[in-house]
């Protein structure tokens, strides 16, 4: 673990032009470039053309996280604008969601120096009827605020209050505000599930009829569900990764996804993005721990550096089953858990064959799992994009990594 641990983070540096950094998305989703890493070669083509890249009988895996309108802002009698940005709830999202007011989050605070004490108050529209919110900062800490909202009438649920009220939260980094058009291209086509802060953006490249075109090729698809933290755009601000702390993030998967891996094991298996992989090594880990340490029912918990640790050697095959054995033992069909899991360099992935994925940000945790997958072909593969006008980052073009 200690090779691991001292790695350093100038290594995954390159320079990134800010001209380079696609501020809007392109009308047409697919048609995106597409660098595609196959047999050691690197090559260009548009995404609309991903099937002719992918290997044979391949299952493709989407996350299907739906981006939350995170961002709220209040306006003070004095003129302050306070930013109040929802990270997460402090029960499970589907009955943070449904929930009457009031209801409590984990929230990040911008401008806080001017909210001295009191609560925050906004008036919008809900459904054509007037609603009054209030934002009442209960603690904060370094990492966060703990924030509880109320509203009048109270017995509309939060899900309704915050799409009427919030903004969808576009990264830093596109040094923008949300446009009516981020609504729609912020979100992948297959979103469902409120929760994330960021969308799990290898995912909006697919268009319907490109998946139904892949569906007839004979690809397979299934989907997980990974709520993006706003830990996803942290930069690893240390010398050493070792001292970087991974944020930790929801998992749901259905028990028929873990059992359609068992039986298509053998054959790829490929994630759409970061989220989606992240989630599908975690579950190897959790059928580890679950054979160290015993099937009792229990909230299931990836520590970031549980999986450079010594095990004994457990396969895929086994490990995914020993989940769905506890899922069946437990009476469940889906296993809701949570992974702050780092896969950097020396990693070694025990489910996925591939990746589909964006170029992500220099220094960041999202690169070091690339370069775990590809290894130093990372850098060939970036100045490759870098020499053939790739558009980088969130609505920027993609990658197909077959190593």
């Amino acid at each position: 673990m200690n090779d691991v641990k001292h790695i350093s983070i100038e290594e995954y540096d390159y320079p990134l032009p800010d001209d380079r950094i696609a501020k809007y998305p392109l009308a047409e989703r697919d048609a995106s470039k597409l660098l595609v890493l196959k047999d050691n070669e690197i090559s260009e083509s548009q995404f609309k053309h991903v099937g002719d890249y992918l290997p044979k009988d391949a299952l493709l895996v989407f996350n299907e996280t739906k981006v939350i309108r995170a961002r709220l802002q209040f306006h003070k009698a004095t003129g302050s604008r306070i930013e109040v940005f929802c990270l997460e709830p402090e029960n499970d999202y589907q009955v943070a969601f449904s929930a009457t007011s009031p209801v409590r989050w984990k929230c990040l605070i911008g401008n806080a120096k001017r909210w001295k004490e009191g609560p925050l108050t906004m008036e919008l529209a809900v459904g054509g009827k007037p609603v009054t919110l209030s934002a009442n900062r209960l603690s904060q800490n370094d990492q966060y605020a703990e924030i509880e909202f109320s509203w009048t009438p109270a017995n509309l649920p939060f899900a309704s209050v915050l799409e009427a009220a919030g903004e969808i939260p576009l990264p830093p980094y596109l040094h923008r505000d949300a446009e009516p058009d981020d609504r729609d291209r912020y979100q992948t086509v297959f979103a469902r599930y409120d929760g994330s802060v960021a969308a799990p953006t290898a995912g909006l490249h697919f268009t319907k009829p490109l998946i139904a075109t892949l569906c007839e090729k004979g690809f397979e698809f299934d989907e997980v569900t990974l709520h993006v933290g706003a830990g996803t755009f942290k930069p690893v601000s240390t010398e050493t990764i070792g001292e970087h702390s991974m944020h930790s993030e929801t998992i749901v998967v259905r028990k028929s996804l873990i059992q359609n891996m068992i039986s298509h094991f053998g054959k790829p298996i490929i994630p759409v993005g970061t989220t989606s992989t992240r989630t599908l090594e975690s579950l190897y880990w959790m059928g580890v721990m679950l054979k160290e340490q015993g099937m009792e029912l229990r909230p299931l918990h990836v520590e970031q550096w549980y999986p450079y640790e010594e095990h004994a050697p457990l396969s895929a095959p086994e490990a995914l089953q020993l989940i769905v054995d506890y899922l069946e033992m437990h009476s469940l069909t889906r296993l809701e858990a949570s992974t702050a899991l780092m896969i950097a360099p020396s990693y070694k992935m025990r489910i996925i064959t591939g990746l589909i994925t964006n170029f992500h940000q220099p220094k960041s945790t999202l690169l070091l799992l690339v370069s775990a997958l590809i290894g130093e072909r990372w850098k060939d593969c970036y100045r490759f994009a870098l020499d053939h006008g790739f558009r980088f980052l969130s609505y920027g073009d993609s990658c197909l990594f077959l190593p």
